[in-house]
């Protein structure tokens, strides 16, 4: 395997990760779709392993893509602050940047972000919007959203930068109490922290076949912060993000064998990105940076 290559073969396979297919590739890149399948090729052939499967539906990445994905985005990030850098346009990167995000996102991931780009970016201000409403963007009520679904609307350009992994956490004193479950069957036998009107964890239940009623829940909230608080004040098992858990030492995980599902983040923004530096260097900065906290 080379131990370097061309930079244009990443930014194909970024482009390829990212919308699915080589047509969704070379549209976002403004390049001809055999193009970018020559440069998933060489660059497939350079590594000497297979980046993606080719489906009736478009692109699946393989597990070495996957893993490929962090240190791509790492040089993509380079390259893009390589070119503020020669133009200058750093020190004129200025002005208003609206972001939204889910409430434990907005709440616990980004603060620790948007202070290290204070750093880098000083003179952007932030307006962070905690909201679950995934239509924000599309009513120009910010500029960058993190959402868990991606977005199907043609103005919107969506780029996958992670997935929050779940677990069961429990606070100490509820363990110390009740117990610490050894198999996923103990948890019927404890005290669950559940959803009110959403099924999310029910569902997750029936799939892992555990039928279980609402009833079956000691405390249901739909407000994710509230529900994330309920844990730490040990009124049960719940289920939450590892990048919150790590924010309290007295909630630890249980049953880390539990098959729960990953919640992709992507970051989108408008067509107009292209066109707007200060908007652009936020999004590039939350693209680095946001992956290395989950």
């Amino acid at each position: 395997m080379k131990t370097t290559f061309d930079w244009s073969l990443v930014q194909s396979f970024l482009a390829a990760l990212d919308q699915g297919s080589l047509l969704g590739a070379a549209r976002v890149l403004n390049a001809s779709q055999p193009t970018i399948g020559r440069h998933i090729a060489e660059l497939e052939s350079q590594l000497g392993a297979v980046l993606f499967e080719r489906t009736g539906r478009g692109l699946l990445p393989t597990a070495t893509a996957l893993r490929l994905a962090e240190s791509a985005r790492a040089m993509e990030t380079g390259a893009h602050q390589l070119a503020r850098s020669v133009s200058g346009a750093e020190a004129e990167v200025s002005g208003t940047v609206r972001i939204t995000a889910s409430q434990p996102v907005a709440c616990v991931l980004l603060p620790p972000v948007l202070a290290r780009m204070r750093q880098v970016l000083p003179e952007v201000q932030v307006e962070l919007v905690a909201s679950n409403q995934v239509t924000n963007l599309l009513r120009r009520e910010a500029d960058i959203a993190l959402r868990m679904v991606r977005p199907d609307q043609a103005s919107l350009v969506a780029k996958r930068i992670g997935a929050v992994t779940l677990g069961a956490y429990a606070h100490r004193d509820y363990l110390r109490r009740k117990g610490t479950p050894q198999q996923p069957p103990d948890l019927l036998q404890h005290e669950l922290v559940g959803n009110d009107r959403h099924e999310d964890i029910v569902q997750g239940f029936a799939a892992m076949g555990y039928p279980v009623e609402r009833e079956q829940f000691a405390f249901r909230t739909d407000d994710l912060m509230a529900y994330w608080e309920a844990v730490r004040a040990g009124l049960g098992i719940g289920f939450v993000g590892h990048y919150m858990a790590r924010t309290d030492t007295n909630v630890v995980a249980v049953l880390p064998q539990l098959p729960l599902p990953e919640l992709p983040i992507w970051l989108t923004v408008h067509r107009e990105i292209r066109t707007s530096r200060r908007i652009r260097a936020v999004y590039d900065f939350l693209a680095a940076e946001v992956p290395g906290v989950l």
